[in-house]
């Protein structure tokens, strides 16, 4: 199955909501000749996605927007936090879940991560579900299992239709910010068993459907190493994404 390539810039805690607007303008520039071939999202702060919105519906670019992080209910007293529909009314297309860094500081699971998802779904989104391992994990030899309980954890409950549609971002930890990475043929062994794991569960079709991304330390210097790789569908990019050059530069890539 021919799978569209998915470079996904996460903001993280950077950009005002004008930075944000500014720097979606240059991307579009840059990279507008490869829209065709690649699929390009940006997930601003819940601040910045007014704003993201408006621009990219005003300049009709062809630039999915995502948001960060979304509650499983649909409303109620959860101060400081965003409900499903508030980020389908910003036209949001897909939401981050589970990613390393709300496990860490904010207390995710796998069983909200899971919540999470069934969420997204629910309000017509699309998650981008990471998951990852820590460096003592990886040193002790369990990556695979460890991820592989992520993935059946997180995604639970789905239809295969929904199975197909997901997007599951492969972040190990260590790698993210520090400028370490894994081989790409590491990295792809880590999402062919992320895709067998979604076969295990959804069948062979939702296996080969469902977009697995790369995530940690992606820069333009690395990526076509990456995506030269069978089962790596694209990227979920951090640093390097808050840079309209740098992260144009890792789209043209993905071509």
């Amino acid at each position: 199955m021919d799978r569209r390539m998915l470079v996904a810039g996460n903001w993280k805690m950077y950009t005002t909501s004008g930075e944000g607007a500014v720097l979606i303008q240059d991307i579009a520039q840059l990279v507008e000749e490869q829209w065709d071939d690649v699929e390009v999202a940006v997930c601003p702060p819940f601040t910045g996605l007014k704003a993201a919105s408006t621009v990219i519906e005003l300049d009709r670019l062809r630039i999915s927007l995502g948001a960060q992080d979304v509650h499983w209910e649909a409303e109620g007293a959860f101060t400081g936090a965003i409900a499903p529909r508030m980020l389908t009314e910003l036209r949001c297309d897909y939401v981050i879940v589970g990613h390393s860094e709300r496990r860490e500081f904010f207390g995710d699971t796998n069983e909200t991560v899971n919540k999470k998802v069934r969420a997204t779904f629910d309000a017509g989104m699309v998650p981008i579900m990471c998951c990852g391992e820590s460096l003592d994990v990886r040193e002790g030899l369990g990556t695979e299992a460890f991820v592989r309980t992520q993935v059946t954890e997180g995604a639970g409950g789905l239809t295969a239709e929904e199975a197909a549609r997901l997007v599951i971002a492969y972040e190990p930890i260590w790698a993210i910010g520090t400028g370490r990475t894994p081989t790409p043929e590491a990295a792809n062994d880590v999402c062919r068993a992320i895709r067998a794991t979604i076969g295990a569960m959804y069948g062979p079709p939702a296996a080969m459907a469902v977009r697995v991304l790369y995530g940690g330390s992606v820069k333009p210097e690395n990526a076509s190493m990456f995506f030269s790789e069978p089962d790596i569908d694209g990227a979920l990019v951090g640093g390097a994404a808050l840079k309209a050059g740098s992260f144009a530069d890792i789209v043209k890539a993905a071509r």
